[in-house]
C-alpha cells in the first residue's frame, strides 16, 4: 500500500438501496417548497411516487446522449421553477444534467466555464439521484458529461460539488427496462468496474469496489435479462453500476470508454451498447500487461480459465451476444469509411487512453474497430 497512488474518494451524503424506497424521497425532502424533477417521458411516471411536498416542476426532453441544447432549455426550466431541490430520475443521461443544473441554475457560470476538473465554484441547491437503470453508475459519481454536437465530442464536468447528497437505488424502478437495455446498460457497469480494474491509475482501495462490481455483474446480468422483475438480480446490478460510479471518480476508465464515445457522439448508439460492442476486443488487446486481472475478470463473467487472446476476445463476444446484444457495428448502421474518423476521434480522448495498461496507436483503435464492425 506505500506505493499506492493518493486517491480522494467521494460519495453521496445518504445512500438509500432497496425495493420501495423511491419514497424515502419525500420524507428527506423535508419542508423543501419547490423542486424541480430531471426525467424523460417515461421514468416521468415515477415523480408521484417519490412523495415530494411543496410545489413540483417536471423537465422531461432528456434524449439518450445530451447534448448542450438540452442542458440550456434544462437551466432555462429550473430558473423558472427556483427550485430548493432537483431531483434527478433516470439513468446517466439524467442524472448528468440534474447535475449540473443543481450546480449552475442560480449562479454565473456556464458549461464552458465548469468544464473540465475542479472548476465548479459551488452549489447552493440540494441535489437527490434516483436511479432508474444499472448501467452508469452516475448517480455515485462527480462527473457529468455532455455532448458538444458541433465538434462531435464529450465536454466531460469534474468537481466534489457534483455529488449526490442522496442517492436512491430502487430496483423495482428497473422491473420495466427492456432486455437489451438491461444487457448493454449492465455490461456498461461492468466495464466502468473493469477499465478502473486494469489502470495504469489502479488503487488498492478502487481494486476492492470494481471487484465487487464485474462479480455482481456475472452473477446477476444474464437473470435480470431473462426476468426483469427478478428483484435480487435487478438490485445486484444497482449495486454493481454504484460500484463502478465510484471507480470512475479516483480512477476512472480507459480506451474501451474512449472507444466507445465516438460511436454515440458520431454513430448515435446508446452509450452502454457501444461499451458492449467494444469490450471484448479492448479487455484481450490489453490481456497481455494486465494477465492476472484479466483472468479474474474472465473467471467472474465465466468466461474461462487460461484463455489465449483470440479466445478471451471470441468469449467476452459471445457473453453480450448472449444476452441478446447486436455486436456488429455494420448492423448498427458504420460503414468502413466511418472507422478512421472514429479512431482518429478516440485516441484523441487523452484523458480516457492515457489511462489504459497499453498504449494504443489511431492503427491499434482501428483495429478494435474493425474487429468489431
Amino acid at each position: 500500500m506505500s506505493s499506492a497512488p493518493v486517491i480522494i474518494l467521494h460519495q453521496p451524503k445518504r445512500l438509500i438501496v432497496g425495493a420501495g424506497t423511491i419514497a424515502e424521497v419525500g420524507n428527506w425532502a423535508g419542508d423543501v417548497s419547490s423542486t424541480l424533477v430531471i426525467a424523460t417521458p417515461i421514468t416521468a411516471g415515477f415523480v408521484d411516487r417519490l412523495k415530494l411536498p411543496g410545489k413540483v416542476a417536471v423537465f422531461d426532453a432528456i434524449p439518450g446522449e445530451p447534448e448542450i441544447a438540452t442542458l440550456d432549455a434544462a437551466l432555462a426550466a429550473a430558473r423558472s421553477a427556483k427550485p430548493d431541490l432537483v431531483v434527478g430520475l433516470g439513468g446517466g443521461s439524467v442524472m448528468d444534467v440534474a447535475k449540473l443544473v443543481a450546480a449552475l441554475w442560480d449562479g454565473e457560470q456556464t458549461l464552458l466555464d465548469v468544464a473540465g476538473p475542479n472548476k465548479v465554484a459551488g452549489r447552493k441547491t440540494r441535489l437527490a439521484q434516483v436511479a432508474t437503470t444499472a448501467g452508469t453508475g452516475s448517480e455515485a459519481g462527480i462527473r457529468s458529461l455532455i455532448t458538444d454536437p458541433v465538434k462531435g465530442n464529450k465536454i466531460a464536468v469534474e468537481s466534489p460539488h457534483l455529488i449526490a447528497d442522496l442517492a436512491v437505488l430502487d430496483p423495482e424502478l428497473t422491473y420495466s427496462v427492456p432486455p437489451t437495455v438491461t444487457a448493454a446498460t449492465g455490461v456498461d457497469a461492468m466495464a466502468h468496474c473493469v477499465e478502473a480494474f486494469t489502470n495504469k491509475r489502479a488503487h488498492p482501495m478502487i481494486d476492492g469496489f470494481a471487484r465487487m462490481g464485474f462479480h455482481l455483474v456475472g452473477k446477476f446480468l444474464a437473470r435480470a435479462v431473462k426476468d426483469g422483475s427478478d428483484r435480487e438480480a435487478r438490485e445486484g446490478l444497482m449495486l454493481a453500476s454504484y460500484y463502478g460510479g465510484i471507480c470512475l471518480g479516483p480512477v476512472n476508465t480507459a480506451a474501451g470508454h474512449a472507444i466507445a464515445y465516438p460511436l454515440g457522439t458520431l454513430l448515435h448508439l446508446p452509450h452502454g451498447l457501444a461499451n458492449a460492442i467494444v469490450f471484448p476486443h479492448v479487455l484481450a488487446f490489453n490481456q497481455p500487461v494486465a494477465a492476472d486481472k484479466t483472468a479474474e475478470v474472465a473467471e467472474a463473467l465465466g468466461l474461462g480459465k487460461g484463455l489465449s487472446q483470440a479466445d478471451l476476445s471470441g468469449a467476452g463476444h459471445a457473453f453480450c451476444a448472449d444476452l441478446g446484444i447486436e455486436m456488429s457495428l455494420a448492423k448498427h448502421g458504420a460503414t468502413e469509411e466511418d472507422l478512421p474518423r472514429f479512431a482518429a476521434d478516440a485516441h484523441a480522448i487523452r484523458r480516457l487512453m492515457d489511462n489504459n495498461p497499453v498504449d494504443m496507436s489511431v492503427e491499434d483503435v482501428l483495429g478494435i474497430y474493425r474487429a468489431s464492425f
